[in-house]
């Protein structure tokens, strides 16, 4: 038995959101403020009894202004449905799980229908609209000439639970779709769901600390304790551990090696970058007391002595602080052994790279498939699955990810959605393209996982681009010093001559894109090699070979792409009409989010006029003084003395003197200078226009 899906309405920025849960480990990611937290709080707040109420600002903005239009006008007592927050859960089950705490909640008896759906709701209905008109009247009379706010939002801020109620239900599910008008009143009927769904979580603001007064680890074996005496298995040793109060506290710590020998193995196993990494002890600091609670203190065992637990860092702390909550939730779900564990036992852990290195968090994600793979299993055979969610910003936990396990959150119109890499996948088979995705998924995983959290990506083709990019943009974010380049979340990602195998990931992530390639013009009749490749003044330079604007543009032709302003290049995905056929295109659009950049025509400080067709002959038309000047120190360029000779150009240097490029990269930087006057850097040599203007567009911030 397993949730399959959830779906929440008009819960902050989870206004129409859906989302489908794998059915061991889901991975939520996804950049700042795209609703994970809201997720794991929305759950709670209807799943869980003990949870905090609802407030008016957990209400969406757009469903703010649609109870305002509500209140505001004349209802129709036939046409109106109950408008609020809503939580649906889809349970899938089958033929080999026990339905007695299913049954009562089923309402469709087709053996073929395995899915029951649970809608909690906070609503307000149509019998408490009129008393709201009432009472906001008067509110606004009582507090006329006052200084106090009048409008709807500021009386319902106080009010909104006298007129918003909560119910439970379950609701028919049928031919794949919910009928919210069809169900069972949980509440009426008196059908609990506590045998059905037990959820917990672990938020992200752990009580970890490790100032030296603080003991964070310690309180929690306390809570483990808790959960450890309430368990009939476990009487004999807690017994024991009764009777011995009195002995000192060496017998007390034997004893508890015993108690918490569990939770310590697991800490061993998985609490480091390797085993035996970092050993804990639970040791005694009462003598002659007969509580546990609050005098257990938490050590390292650290060359034959034990430290306190605020000696080590937060990044072990924090490890420590997951494993001991984990042991806790397990033994929440467990239960006491007079009460069965719940059908489905669902746990949230948000964050848990919190204060951790990029090794531990590699470790953190391939030992926690470990930690839980046994589900909920207690030692009298009870034993049930556990699904549960990990929302991270770590790169480094979704590159040791199975992609199909990952759900990206992002902000569309003002409103969170979440896709499934699996759908990407998906894609990619439609048209054929099996290896373009495997291809893709290895790379990320492999090397750029921080794509999936950038707001704006660069694609380059190689070595000269990725080592001159950062001075690249740190000249531009000194002569533009508004919303620098280098502050925004921009990730570089080396993808050689092939970024359009990006292009469904670029569309399906949102991210503003700036691929930077070359015009790579040549002749259209098939020649050698370096025949075959052409300047772009020349007559016979009439296509381009570069398959990253083929693909994107839809031509080869060589008009098609010089002169061009990059405003007239802009891409946007839509979908278009093909041969009778919807498809999704990359086309034309000022408002578009990707843009290639190649090289364009322009004038050196001689005034000379030049159309480049790589990024080396651009660079060295526009800072050809720049290699003359330092030529006794650019040894990765061969025929040096050739930059002296004015005869020839940019494109014949580029042939004749480029030998090894990344070298080359280092030392136009290992050459640069700054000016101290000015404090700025880099400042003897230019960037290529191309990629000038390229920057430029991608640091103004997409509407």
């Amino acid at each position: 038995m397993k949730i399959k899906k959830i779906k929440v309405q008009n819960y902050r920025l989870l206004k129409d959101f859906s989302i489908d849960l794998e059915d061991d480990l889901s991975l939520i990611i996804g950049k700042n403020n795209c609703g994970k937290t809201s997720l794991l709080s929305v759950m709670d707040k209807f799943i869980n009894s003990n949870a905090g109420s609802f407030l008016f600002d957990d209400f969406s903005i757009d469903f703010q202004t649609e109870l305002k239009q509500v209140i505001e006008s004349d209802i129709s007592e036939e046409s109106y449905k109950p408008i609020g927050i809503t939580l649906k859960i889809f349970i899938e089950y089958n033929n080999s799980d026990n339905l007695a705490n299913i049954s009562k909640l089923m309402m469709d008896l087709d053996p073929e229908n395995k899915t029951i759906v649970l809608l909690f709701e906070y609503v307000l209905i149509l019998d408490k609209i009129k008393k709201l008109k009432e009472d906001y009247e008067l509110f606004k009379k009582t507090k006329e000439g006052t200084k106090v706010p009048q409008g709807l939002n500021n009386f319902l801020k106080e009010k909104h639970s006298d007129y918003f109620h909560r119910y439970k239900k379950t609701i028919e599910f049928k031919d794949q779709r919910e009928n919210d008008q069809n169900y069972i009143d949980l509440e009426k009927e008196k059908i609990s769901l506590e045998e059905v769904i037990n959820y917990k979580f672990i938020k992200a603001d752990r009580d970890v600390s490790n100032k030296e007064p603080d003991k964070s680890l310690s309180s929690l074996s306390s809570r483990i304790y808790k959960k450890i005496e309430a368990d009939v298995n476990q009487l004999a040793e807690i017994d024991k551990f009764k009777d011995a109060l009195c002995d000192t506290d060496v017998t007390l710590g034997g004893i508890y090696e015993s108690i918490f020998k569990k939770v310590i193995e697991k800490v061993k196993k998985f609490g480091g970058i390797k085993q035996d990494d970092t050993v804990i002890k639970i040791t005694s600091t009462l003598q002659h007391r007969n509580l546990l609670e609050g005098n257990t203190t938490v050590v390292y065992a650290h060359n034959n002595h034990d430290l306190p637990e605020s000696y080590n860092g937060l990044g072990y702390m924090n490890l420590i602080c997951i494993i001991f909550e984990i042991e806790i939730k397990l033994n929440e779900f467990e239960r006491a052994k007079a009460k069965k564990p719940a059908d489905i036992n669902l746990l949230f852990i948000e964050e848990p790279e919190a204060h951790t290195h990029p090794q531990m968090q590699y470790v953190f994600i391939n030992n926690i498939k470990n930690l839980l793979k046994n589900g909920v299993n207690r030692d009298d055979g009870e034993k049930r699955d556990l699904q549960y969610i990990i929302s991270t910003h770590s790169s480094h936990i979704v590159a040791e990810s199975d992609f199909d396990d990952i759900k990206y959150f992002k902000i569309e119109n003002n409103s969170v959605i979440a896709k499934d890499l699996k759908d990407l996948e998906n894609e990619y088979k439609i048209n054929g393209e099996e290896q373009n995705y495997k291809f893709l998924k290895q790379y990320l995983t492999l090397h750029r996982a921080e794509l999936f959290f950038a707001d704006k990506a660069i694609f380059i083709e190689g070595d000269t681009e990725r080592i001159l990019l950062p001075a690249m943009m740190k000249k531009i974010d000194q002569e533009y010093p508004e919303n620098p380049l280098l502050s925004q979340n921009i990730s570089i990602i080396e993808v050689g001559n092939y970024s359009h195998i990006f292009e469904k990931f670029i569309d399906f992530i949102g991210v503003k894109s700036l691929i930077i390639t070359d015009i790579d013009s040549a002749a259209k009749e098939k020649k050698k090699d370096e025949e075959q490749k052409r300047k772009v003044a020349d007559s016979d330079a009439t296509i381009t070979t570069n398959s990253s604007l083929t693909f994107f543009y839809g031509s080869n032709k060589l008009d098609d792409f010089k002169n061009k302003q990059i405003e007239e290049m802009l891409l946007k995905k839509v979908e278009v009409d093909e041969n009778g056929s919807k498809i999704m295109k990359w086309i034309k659009e000022k408002d578009g989010c990707l843009v290639c950049i190649y090289q364009t025509n322009e004038k050196n400080s001689d005034g000379v006029a030049y159309h480049a067709r790589s990024f080396e002959d651009s660079f060295f038309h526009l800072n050809r003084k720049f290699i003359i000047d330092n030529k006794e120190r650019f040894n990765s360029l061969k025929n040096i003395e050739d930059f002296e000779n004015e005869k020839m150009d940019a494109y014949d240097l580029a042939k004749n003197c480029i030998d090894k490029k990344p070298p080359f990269a280092i030392e136009i930087l290992l050459n640069s200078k700054t000016d101290y006057s000015s404090g700025k850097q880099f400042c003897n040599w230019l960037i290529p226009d191309y990629i000038k203007k390229g920057l430029l567009w991608l640091k103004i911030d997409q509407n």
